[in-house]
């Protein structure tokens, strides 16, 4: 799933702080723009469980 909300992805040497974007480069240093959001699954999640026990506990 990709976020139409891009970062600079040299915010860190560039900017004093993120450049959010929907260009896919900067407007401010011409640098590619990348996805600003982590990925909403990973398959080494070790507290997956928990969260969706959680989850079904909270609906029933």
């Amino acid at each position: 799933m990709k976020s139409d909300i891009l970062v600079c992805s040299a915010w860190r040497d560039e900017h004093e702080r993120p450049r959010y974007t929907l260009a896919e480069t900067c407007p401010a240093c011409g640098a590619e723009a990348v996805n600003s959001a982590p990925a909403p699954f990973s398959p080494e999640d070790n507290y997956g469980k928990y969260r969706r026990a959680l989850k079904r506990r909270r609906r029933d």
